[in-house]
Order: C-alpha cells, then sequence, then structure tokens
C-alpha cells in the first residue's frame, strides 16, 4: 500500500481505533481548554515544543505514517525533527517498541519525511502568494524591507552572494533569513521562471511556514540559516 493508501486507511479506521490511543493533546485540551506545547520524543525522551517535532501515527496495516499537519486519528508518537534522530528511531526499532510490536517503520522513513517536509513548504509558499502574503523579486523583496513588512526573507540557495547580501543588511532584527531550496524548486511553487529573493509578510501564514521551515531545517541541515542570520 502506498502513502496516500496508507493516510486513507487510518481515516477510515478511526472508529476501530482503541479511545485510550488518542493523541495526547486531545485528552489534556479537555482537562484545561488549552492547546499543550509540548510532547516527548520517543527517541530521545526529551520534551520539547511540538512545533519542532513530527507526529507520526500507526495504520492499521502496521505502518508508521508521518502526519505533518497533525490531524490523522490514533496516538500520536512524537520525534525531534531532526534527520539524526528520525533515523535512530528507524535503527533502533523505537515505534516498534512504544507500539508493542503492533507497527514498524520502514528504512525509507527519514527521507520520505524530508520530501514531505519540502513539499509541504513548496505548498505553503504558493498559498502565500495566492493570498497576496508574499512578494518575490529583488525590487518587490527591497521595498517590502524598506517598508518594514517582511517576517521571512528566504532566498535561494543557489542565488548570488551580492544580491543576498545587499537584502540581508536591509532585514532589521526580527526578520528571520532563510535559505532552503534553490530556484529550480522554488519557482515553479510560485509560479515563476526564476525565483531567487521572497519575502513573506507577518501573520498567521509566515507562523504556519514558521513550523515548517524549522522542521525542514532539522532534515537539510546548513542550507537553512537559523532565525536572525545574515546569510
Amino acid at each position: 500500500m502506498d502513502f496516500a493508501g496508507r493516510q486513507d486507511s487510518v481515516m477510515a479506521a478511526s472508529d476501530e481505533m482503541d479511545p485510550m490511543a488518542a493523541d495526547d493533546s486531545l485528552a489534556e485540551d479537555a482537562l484545561t481548554g488549552t492547546k499543550a506545547p509540548e510532547r516527548t520524543c520517543i527517541v530521545t525522551r526529551e520534551v520539547r515544543d511540538k512545533e519542532r517535532m513530527i507526529r507520526f501515527v500507526a495504520s492499521p496495516d502496521g505502518a508508521i505514517v508521518p502526519d505533518l499537519k497533525g490531524d490523522l486519528p490514533g496516538r500520536g508518537l512524537w520525534v525531534t525533527a531532526e534527520r539524526g534522530i528520525l533515523d535512530e528511531a528507524v535503527k533502533k526499532n523505537a515505534f516498534t517498541k512504544v507500539t508493542k510490536g503492533q507497527a514498524r517503520a520502514d528504512a525509507g522513513l527519514t527521507d520520505r519525511v524530508a520530501a514531505l517536509l519540502e513539499r509541504q513548504l513548496l505548498d505553503q509558499l504558493g498559498l502565500a502568494k495566492k493570498s497576496g502574503h508574499l512578494v518575490a523579486g529583488f525590487d518587490k523583496v527591497e521595498a517590502a524591507l524598506r517598508a518594514g513588512q517582511v517576517k521571512f526573507l528566504l532566498e535561494a540557495s543557489d542565488g548570488a552572494a551580492d544580491g543576498r547580501g545587499k537584502l540581508a543588511r536591509l532585514a532589521g532584527p526580527g526578520v528571520e533569513i532563510w535559505a532552503p531550496l534553490p530556484s529550480e524548486a522554488l519557482a515553479p511553487a510560485l509560479g515563476r521562471q526564476h525565483a531567487i529573493h521572497v519575502a513573506v509578510k507577518p501573520g498567521g501564514m509566515a507562523e504556519r511556514l514558521s513550523v515548517t521551515l524549522r522542521r525542514l531545517a532539522g532534515f537539510t541541515g546548513p542550507g537553512i540559516a537559523q532565525s536572525g542570520q545574515k546569510l
């Protein structure tokens, strides 16, 4: 069964799942009326902000399914959003142990999560453009920076250093600067032939992008700059 099919089977079987296997966040919401912000990694046992982690669920056929949106039914199995930690979870059969032998992660899980995060980022950028929360192109990005209307400055990882440096110098202390992907990956998502400089305005869309960017950073390494770093 392919990944999409496994997601469908998880949803279809939700009524048959053990109610005690519900995600921790749902139980805590019922008790406190607030959204629980932290989860425990099944590998490191460290408690972290769940926005820096990846949620997984076990499908009825015993496959471990990434749940980036956090809306699939079933007990949430949380892993820190870092390639090395997820690799360790797969290698040491952490998912099998925590589900008491009911589920197992396949060897390609880490690469699949990285690809899904990249796809999620591109989809979110496309939505930001359609909703008017994103501008692209050196001149438009420069104008947005000078007007103080930028939350994220996204640069193509293969963009020229001089242009990236000039825009970085215009970015104020509250502007995050990232270089997640090459132009050939960014351009199609934005409906452009080339995409080197991209600015995202403050707001809910920027907050969602922030979560995806930080998670993706754990899988792509130094290709993504951290918050506030000048490229």
